[in-house]
């Protein structure tokens, strides 16, 4: 019956990774998938285990199973929940025009390096997803030539990846880390933060040399935007640092993080009804004047989440965990570190090669990295903040940009520029694996002689 839960799993990421030539969304092939391969241990009342650190597989029954990994899928769902909340309430109150008023230069090969420089600080702040939408949309107000702005767009997504990778609350894959307690915030930015600028500087220096990011911006954009809110700066940096705060509150109480971001969007949310609420107010919010009536913020927030992605993520998480319950990941990770050659370190007397975590990396751009690192985390039974989990960390987050379809920001952006696949495969995906190989030589040079672990 195992070969038969491994077809499924494997025609099920398949319909995921094929959504884009199917025409159907990933959410429906992940439930489904999930759905079918737990009926199908529990029509066959298959044995399902815990995967014990030290110990190995534990048996145990079913339902205590099944709901051992919603308990650990719902926190991160409904991490995930509240930072999108508190996104959409900044973005309500039109906070990301905020950061129009950085950008002051016409020279491209500057305006290379701030628009970079944002996305790799905003996405370890808001999520690389998040950023990517925000920088484009600033830069098709700023460039109207389109062939330019698919340049700048190739360069956001590698330094939006970048950032996303050492920020505990920058990529879903490195939250689920965080959460699933595999690594801490403090050493997570310690070993990765270096890397990752190295694999978004790079990039970006080699582009600006480029002849294409010589001269200026043609001076024909609109510069008369203004933000539709009086509180748009306000609620812009209310909002990120309710953000940042999530980490400190876990830090200080040892609280699960979901807690500390449903205490952030609590802080925020009550400051939105009160100024969306504030008869003072003379702004407009999506074209209606605020004295005219009040319209809840959080409610309008709420109604803008991203429910297919949420659903998506159960699915693919679920999915992953019935074969980690299965012990089928648990034994695959041995096979995988028996054949790859070792050119890591022994951790807790379990060997993960370098080659086999830069491995993971290349296959996130093919694959979607959610269920890469979901199937790590089943994989690996090595301690907290081992330098393993947070190579996985940078290698995951930032092996996507090698693909525009490799990760969250370059789908969003693909989108929204209509990029080419084959284009960004010719113009961009070299720079984004020069960055990939050249923050991963850094972070094995940094653990293996600066942090000596």
């Amino acid at each position: 019956m195992e070969t038969i839960v491994v077809i499924v799993f494997v025609l099920g990421y398949l319909a995921i990774t094929l959504e884009h030539n199917l025409k159907i969304d990933k959410l429906i092939p992940a439930l489904g998938m999930m759905a079918i391969l737990w009926a199908i241990i529990a029509l066959t009342h298959m044995e399902v285990y815990d995967i014990i650190p030290g110990v190995g597989k534990e048996s145990h029954h079913l339902e205590g199973v099944l709901l051992h990994h919603l308990g650990k899928t719902a926190e991160i769902l409904v991490f995930l929940l509240g930072a999108m909340t508190i996104v959409e309430i900044i973005d309500y109150f039109d906070g990301f025009s905020t950061i129009k008023g950085y950008i002051k230069t016409k020279k491209k090969g500057s305006l290379l390096w701030i628009v970079s420089s944002l996305a790799f600080v905003l996405s370890a702040i808001i999520d690389n997803l998040t950023a990517t939408i925000v920088l484009i949309t600033i830069l098709q107000k700023l460039i109207k030539e389109r062939d330019l702005r698919l340049w700048f767009a190739g360069l956001i997504i590698i330094a939006a990846n970048a950032g996303g990778a050492w920020s505990p609350i920058g990529d879903v894959t490195t939250t689920m880390l965080w959460i699933a307690n595999k690594v801490t915030a403090g050493v997570l930015v310690e070993h990765v933060l270096v890397p990752s600028i190295f694999c978004f500087v790079i990039p970006t220096f080699i582009a600006s040399r480029m002849s294409v990011f010589k001269g200026s911006v043609a001076d024909d954009a609109s510069d008369d935007d203004k933000p539709k809110s009086r509180y748009a700066a306000t609620m812009f940096y209310l909002g990120l640092g309710a953000i940042i705060f999530v980490p400190i509150f876990k830090s200080v109480t040892h609280l699960p993080p979901y807690v500390g971001m449903m205490l952030s969007l609590a802080f925020v949310a009550a400051f939105a009804e009160i100024y969306s609420s504030s008869k003072f107010s003379i702004s407009t919010i999506d074209g209606e004047s605020e004295a005219a009536g009040h319209h809840s913020p959080v409610h309008s927030s709420l109604s803008k989440i991203e429910l297919p992605s949420i659903l998506f993520f159960l699915g693919i998480l679920l999915a992953v965990a019935a074969l980690e319950s299965l012990g089928l990941l648990f034994d695959f990770a041995g096979v995988l570190n028996e054949t790859v050659p070792r050119l890591g370190t022994e951790l807790d007397s379990t060997i993960i090669s370098d080659l086999v975590v830069m491995l993971l990396g290349v296959g996130s751009a093919v694959i979607d990295n959610v269920p890469l690192v979901a199937a790590s985390i089943g994989m690996f039974q090595i301690g907290l903040d081992e330098p393993a989990w947070h190579f996985i960390a940078y290698s995951a987050g930032t092996g996507g940009s090698m693909l525009i379809i490799g990760s969250a920001a370059g789908v969003v952006a693909m989108g929204m520029e209509k990029i080419d696949f084959f284009w960004y495969f010719k113009k961009i995906s070299w720079l984004a694996l020069v960055g990939f190989l050249s923050g991963a030589a850094v972070f094995i040079l940094m653990r293996n002689f600066i942090l000596n672990v």
